[in-house]
């Protein structure tokens, strides 16, 4: 299950890595169950996979009518110190990308700002509308940066934003489908991405892999509402978050990292990424989006208290 998210590879899976510590109490262990004649597990291999306490919350979760039966999940965790995926469930799946796809409209720009030289620079209005669209998630923002970026590719609409990122990053965007503009109601379904695609881009959001990625950051860690972190109990005020959500009255997602320090004051960060999407349009938007925003809370500070073991978080 372990996935190395490098630029190399986007999603190969890398042998299992096991540090002297981790290999000498292994050992020690083992020859303690040699010496009883009994095989006794590590405390390690007894303790619950994320992944495994991930899949009990939500079903949980479904028998308790939070997630009904026509609304389907997908859920991804990567852990940037073990550098390894701690969670992958229905990754490969592409969703309603909703407001989700904000960021990769923003990255687009940069590519094309980058391809372009001096024909296209950000200036202060661009970064007002950059921030609006991210920050406020203000749809007419998103169209206006989107049809930027298609006047400099071709003049053929939102598929000029998906042909940008696949022309630079094809190994990044694999279930990227943006084919419509966002509009002012928001009553966006058509455009798509999976959950493993956000995580692939934060991870190259993380390392510096693609352009103005500092910037992308910044804007993704302004304070706004969120449901990752705020309203989650277990999860402290000192955490940092650079994120965005979406909704639709088909969808309720969140993608971002987690940055946290552990008790030494050493910087640990994971990804989570959590998406909720029914088959039909709720009747109850208000109700229904809240419900699910607490559901993918609960998951959220499912991982964090995970975590904060593996981690020694603060």
């Amino acid at each position: 299950m372990s996935t190395q998210e490098d630029s190399r590879s986007w999603g190969a899976d890398p042998k299992p890595v096991i540090d002297r510590r981790q290999f000498l109490g292994a050992l020690g262990g083992a020859t303690a169950a040699l010496l009883l004649g009994t095989t006794m597990p590590s405390e390690a291999a007894l303790r619950p996979t994320l992944q495994s306490q991930v899949i009990r919350l939500v079903k949980r979760q479904r028998e308790e009518g939070i997630i009904r039966a026509d609304e389907r999940t997908a859920w991804s965790v990567y852990d940037f110190t073990g550098a390894k995926k701690l969670v992958s469930i229905n990754e490969e799946v592409p969703h309603q990308a909703a407001s989700m796809l904000k960021p990769f409209v923003a990255q687009a720009f940069f590519y094309s700002m980058q391809e372009q030289g001096s024909k296209l620079r950000y200036t202060a209005a661009i970064r007002n509308s950059m921030e609006a669209m991210i920050r406020d998630s203000s749809n007419t923002a998103t169209t206006e940066i989107m049809q930027i970026v298609s006047r400099y590719n071709g003049g053929n609409g939102p598929k000029d934003v998906e042909r940008v990122l696949k022309r630079h990053a094809p190994g990044v965007f694999q279930q990227t489908s943006i084919v419509e503009y966002i509009p002012a109601n928001g009553r966006t379904y058509r455009n798509l991405a999976s959950a493993h695609d956000y995580s692939r881009f934060l991870w190259a959001l993380w390392h510096d892999r693609m352009p103005y990625a500092n910037e992308i950051r910044r804007i993704m860690g302004l304070p706004n509402h969120n449901r990752i972190t705020r309203r989650v109990s277990n999860i402290p005020s000192t955490v940092r978050l650079y994120h965005k959500s979406g909704s639709t009255a088909m969808l309720c997602g969140a993608m971002g990292i987690v940055e946290s320090k552990d008790r030494r004051g050493r910087q640990r960060a994971y990804t989570f990424i959590g998406i909720i999407q029914k088959s039909q349009r709720t009747n109850h938007y208000s109700t229904w989006i809240t419900n699910r925003s607490n559901a993918i809370r609960a998951v959220s500070g499912l991982v964090y208290d995970y975590m904060r073991e593996q981690h020694q978080l603060v």
